[in-house]
């Protein structure tokens, strides 16, 4: 957390508050949270730049500046990118607060202080060992295909391993086994045609869902405005231990694969 779905909502927020906007100031209180190439100094080199644009790679928030440099954010387990008003009060653990020219102020908040802030030159390959999206053109059931061949590892598994497909997480690899009625264990390489084809869509049709709903809160996450969530409130399997399973009622089962822990239900996923 936050996975694709929170990032995406917290991205389109960002773009909508800070297109245009001149960086006026930037205070880093706690240094390893704001990182830069060697020869450059974080705060020095960002003041003074405007924000041309905020996209989406993977869970990673992009700013894109006129110098062509990107300031590239990752979350993590708790980070959170919120606007703030003059005169809001900030989050607690806020570690990294750049001040535009209106007053207003971009705050990078991490209780836990796993996430960064990463300055990145414009021609740096900084995304090489990262997948495919999930919800671009690209995401074939070819492509999918060729992804899952040969693989041993659980099903499960695989659809965390950001190098395979970007932006998936604990929360949304569950849901998406549940939709398409495979068991998180079954090894990734053994499923082909119809049964490849279902956790595809599934993968697609739950990301799309927790979009629109902006996201699930269940932790920390909220958007660029400082709000939850709400795909919390539609989750079938995840959290759910002992529950009954929505499509056949039967209890949702919680196990753990390679150190996750796993929603699922035994009736359905088989």
């Amino acid at each position: 957390m936050p996975e694709l779905p929170e990032v995406e909502t917290i991205v389109r927020g960002l773009r909508r508050a800070l297109g245009g906007a001149k960086i006026a100031a930037v205070e880093v209180r706690r240094e390893k949270m704001a990182q830069a190439p060697p020869h450059l100094d974080f705060t020095q080199a960002l003041v003074g730049e405007r924000i041309e644009g905020v996209e989406r790679r993977a869970k990673y928030v992009l700013i894109e500046l006129r110098s062509g440099r990107r300031l590239v954010t990752s979350l993590r387990m708790t980070g959170r990118l919120v606007i703030h008003a003059p005169g809001d009060r900030e989050f607690p653990a806020t570690y990294v607060v750049i001040t535009l020219g209106d007053g207003r102020r971009l705050a990078f908040a991490d209780v836990r202080t796993f996430g960064r802030m990463r300055l990145v030159e414009a021609n740096e390959r900084w995304d090489d060992a990262l997948g495919i999206e999930p919800l671009g053109g690209a995401f074939t059931g070819e492509r999918f295909g060729a992804i899952l061949a040969g693989r041993r590892t659980p099903i499960k598994a695989l659809l965390l391993d950001q190098r395979r497909v970007v932006g998936i997480g604990n929360i949304y690899a569950c849901e998406s086994l549940w939709l398409a009625e495979i068991r998180p264990s079954r090894p990734a390489g053994s499923l082909r045609g119809p049964a490849r084809e279902r956790l595809r869509a599934a993968i697609v049709d739950v990301l799309e869902r927790a979009i629109e709903m902006r996201g699930t809160s269940v932790d920390d996450y909220v958007d660029a405005e400082g709000l939850k969530g709400g795909f919390q409130n539609a989750l079938a399997v995840y959290g759910r231990n002992g529950e009954g399973c929505p499509r056949c009622g039967s209890p949702i089962r919680r196990t753990v694969i390679l150190g996750r822990g796993t929603w699922w239900c035994g009736q359905c996923q088989r």
